[in-house]
């Protein structure tokens, strides 16, 4: 065969190689997408549902889900099950409220099995004092479960609010 043919062959061949990895590649990219759009999805519509009072973030928790509440609040621990969490944040945290708190979204972002959501929350506390804060929650997601949470927020409102007002039912 002559070398002009066997170098053409060569690069046919490289060049369908290349197309068949580009497509490979293309192939790998569309579905982490749809699966960080798929966890963006969830997380928005618990969210959405948070707002509504017909639901909330939480409903997504495995249940044996790994809280984390960073930094040096009254709260701030690993949390090892959705009942740990619920039971020593949550339900004291909400007992504590005259009005449920609302959150507002400022960004929601999805890489891989992550989903980072950015917001304030607002309401009322049971001693007609408003409570506002800001929070950043790494929620890892599985089979549309999250599994594993990082939560930031300010310590010195949650602090100021969890001592100065007593959960409902308490005297």
């Amino acid at each position: 065969m002559p070398r002009i043919l066997k170098n053409a062959a060569r690069l046919i061949g490289l060049s369908a190689a290349a197309g068949a990895i580009a497509l490979a590649a293309q192939s790998a990219a569309a579905r982490g997408t749809s699966e960080e759009e798929r966890n963006r999805t969830l997380v928005a519509r618990g969210f959405d549902a948070w707002a509504a009072g017909t639901g909330s973030p939480y409903d997504l928790l495995a249940d044996d889900v790994s809280w984390t509440i960073a930094g040096n609040s009254a709260a701030s621990r690993t949390y090892s099950s959705r009942e740990a969490f619920l039971g020593e944040v949550i339900r004291p945290f909400n007992a504590r409220m005259r009005d449920r708190l609302i959150p507002t979204i400022h960004r929601l972002y999805a890489e891989g099995d992550t989903v980072i959501a950015h917001f304030d929350a607002k309401g009322t506390a049971r001693d007609g004092k408003p409570y506002a804060n800001s929070y950043a929650w790494f929620l890892q997601m599985k089979d549309g479960r999250i599994i594993r949470a990082h939560a930031f927020f300010d310590s010195i409102a949650f602090n100021e609010f969890w001592q100065r007002v007593q959960p409902a039912g308490q005297p």
